[in-house]
This record gives structure tokens, C-alpha cells and sequence, in this order.
């Protein structure tokens, strides 16, 4: 059987800023995609059918009104049934904070080819600075550079891998992940609450406060010459427990699947985006889905958006509690023993690739 070597990228790796910046008129052929594959330009830029909104869910006074507790719960509820998405304004994260991240890691892109190529990544870890995801060879690739970070548990934490420059980045990052993971926290008890579960029973299942992982992915999407054959990060779910997303407040370009409809996520200034990844999906024994989303290119901006992504301990096999699977909510899905750290090998293998692995899952399809 063919091994997959971790160890090193299976071509060279060139930065799309350096493709980006280097005024050509076409894409490499490299990542130009399938004609099922590439967007419609035309209801990017437009507004979508108010009836294809992601929700918007208030999380103010969430902790201490009772009344506006349960309204909450029931929106969260009907947004992970149906949408897998939604935005959450009031969510105590200090805007200045925000600012100062977005900043940060503008300024960081914005740096010299050289000073950022330090911090180049290999396909081990992922951490550090980035331009594609899988080590298939002649994988088709995406319009896009990223920076990713290992925040917990704190042992996972390298902060060799932290760039130096712009000298306020390391403090800003660790304050806007600090605010994060006391978000998570928020949104991890409301989902928990809406299935019927315990407050704390997501934060228990992923491994408590001592073990319970967080990371987070800077994507910088360059002008693209040709956005219209193209993507900037191809359609996926994301493997993981929960992912805040702050989306640039100046460019769209996150898209959601609707059925067959791709949603451009009208950006909200001051909101996150939240969206359930395949591990609660697979707690809530199919009851919240975790659905593909992709990231479109743009000619005539750049954009920049910050992941934020709350998973399970690595180790830990995932399995909905005894209470959500019965007669009325027949398992969907087998006898645990697959753990985080070897279902996240399927797309640091195969790039982002659709919602292959958790349906593959299914007993459905067993």
C-alpha cells in the first residue's frame, strides 16, 4: 500500500501572492478548476434572495436572561439543523481587539517574499506559512496564502512558529485567542443546550478545559486575474468541532451550500461567522449538519479572513451520547474508534474535498 509522506510537499511550493503580484493575465493551469467547480460570477457581487440569509443570532444577555436564553437556543437549534451557519453579534469579543488582529496580520502578508518564507510549512503540522492544502501531487490548487497557528492545548503551542514581525503581532494574537476560546466556550454550551444536553456536555466530549485543542488559519486571498475558473479555497466541511470565521468587512467572498445553491455570506461588521464542522455533526448523531462552504476569488481586491477552530482532543473517537440515538433517531453513524488526529488526515491528504469523509461515515453508505 502507498504511504503518504508527511514530511515535505510533493512539488514546489510558490506563494499566489508572488503569481498574484507578477501582473500575469491567466492562471497557472494548475488552479484552474473543473467547470462543475467554478463559481458564478454573477451572483457574487449581487445580493442574495433575502430568503437565503445565513441566521443572525444575538447573543447578548444569553448567560443572564432567562427569556432571551431560550430564544437563543432555539435559533441556534434551527440554524444547525438548517443552515450549519450562522452569525452571532454581541458576542463580547472587544472590537478593538479585532482591529488590532486584522491589523496585524495585514501588515505580516504585506511584509517582503523572503521574511515570510521563514516561516514556511510543511504538510507534518500545517503550522506556520502556507500555500496549499494535500500532498497529492498534481493536485489542483487554490488562490490562496494562509498562516496557521496551533493554540491549544498549550503544550501544541510553538511559539518559534509565531512570526516576530510586525512586533505587535504575538500579543495581539494571543489576546483575540483568548477572547475566542472564552467564545467558543459560549457557543459549545448553546449547542449543547439546544440538542437536549447538558450545558457543558461539548466541552466535556472534546476533552475538557485541559484538553480541548484550538487553532486558527490567516487566509490572504490575492487579486486573482481569472476568478471565474478559479477558487480560492475549494468546497468543504471542515473536520473539525466548531470554526469562528471573521470574514473581511470590505470583500465578500465566503459562499455556503444551500441545497443547490451557493449563499455568498453578506459580511456583517462586528459579527463572527459560526459553522458546525463534521465532529458535531457526528455528536448530534446527524442531527446538525456540518455543510460545504469554499471561498471565491476576486480581480480587483484582496481579502483577508481569520478561522478560528475549536476541535476535540486528538485522540478522542467521537460518538453521540446514549440520549440522541433511539428508536425515533436510529444511529447514523457506527461503533466509535476513529479519533480526530486520524480523521483530520483525510484532508491534510486530499486538500479540501467536499464532504466525502463524514458521509463515508454514515452507516448509510456502510
Amino acid at each position: 500500500m502507498e504511504t503518504t509522506d508527511l514530511h515535505g510537499w510533493p512539488e514546489p511550493v510558490v506563494p499566489v501572492q508572488i503569481l498574484s503580484n507578477s501582473s500575469m493575465q491567466t492562471v497557472p493551469q494548475q488552479y484552474m478548476k473543473p467547470p462543475s467547480e467554478r463559481p458564478d460570477m454573477g451572483i457574487i457581487s449581487g445580493i442574495n434572495d433575502p430568503n437565503l440569509r445565513i441566521p443572525v443570532i444575538d447573543l447578548d444577555g444569553f448567560d443572564d436572561i432567562p427569556e432571551h436564553r431560550q430564544v437563543v437556543l432555539a435559533a441556534v437549534g434551527d440554524a444547525c439543523r438548517n443552515w450549519g451557519f450562522f452569525h452571532v453579534v454581541n458576542h463580547g469579543v472587544d472590537i478593538d481587539s479585532v482591529k488590532r488582529m486584522r491589523g496585524a496580520w495585514r501588515e505580516f502578508f504585506d511584509l517582503p517574499m523572503e521574511e515570510k518564507k521563514v516561516y514556511a510549512n510543511s504538510p507534518a503540522t500545517y503550522e506556520g506559512y502556507g500555500s496549499r492544502l494535500g500532498v497529492e501531487k498534481g493536485a489542483i490548487l487554490d488562490w490562496n496564502d494562509y498562516y496557521f497557528l496551533n493554540l491549544l492545548p498549550s503544550d501544541a503551542k510553538n511559539l518559534e512558529k509565531w512570526p516576530r514581525l510586525p512586533c505587535n503581532l504575538r500579543e495581539a494574537t494571543e489576546k483575540y485567542s483568548c477572547e475566542l476560546v472564552n467564545l467558543c466556550e459560549v457557543v459549545l454550551k448553546a449547542i449543547s443546550s439546544s440538542l437536549g444536553l447538558a450545558d457543558d456536555y461539548l466541552h466535556r466530549a472534546f476533552g475538557g478545559s485541559d484538553g480541548i485543542s484550538a487553532c486558527m488559519r490567516v487566509n490572504y486571498y490575492p487579486k486573482c486575474p481569472q476568478p471565474d475558473v478559479t477558487l480560492g479555497l475549494s468546497s468543504h466541511s471542515d473536520p473539525g468541532g466548531i470554526t469562528l470565521l471573521l470574514v473581511d468587512d470590505h470583500v465578500k467572498g465566503t459562499q455556503v451550500r444551500k441545497g443547490n445553491t451557493w449563499v455568498t455570506v453578506q459580511p456583517i461588521p462586528g459579527s463572527f461567522v459560526v459553522n458546525v464542522g463534521d465532529q458535531i455533526q457526528i455528536l448530534s448523531n446527524g442531527a446538525y449538519k456540518s455543510v460545504e462552504h469554499r471561498a471565491v476569488a476576486n480581480s480587483g481586491a484582496d481579502r483577508l479572513t481569520i478561522a478560528f477552530f475549536c476541535n476535540p482532543r486528538g485522540d478522542l473517537p467521537m460518538a453521540p451520547p446514549p440520549q440522541l440515538v433511539g428508536p425515533e433517531s436510529p444511529a447514523v453513524y457506527g461503533k466509535p474508534g476513529i479519533s480526530f488526529n486520524e480523521y483530520r488526515k483525510y484532508v491534510r491528504t486530499k486538500g479540501a474535498s467536499g464532504r466525502a469523509q463524514v458521509q463515508a461515515l454514515s452507516l448509510a453508505n456502510n
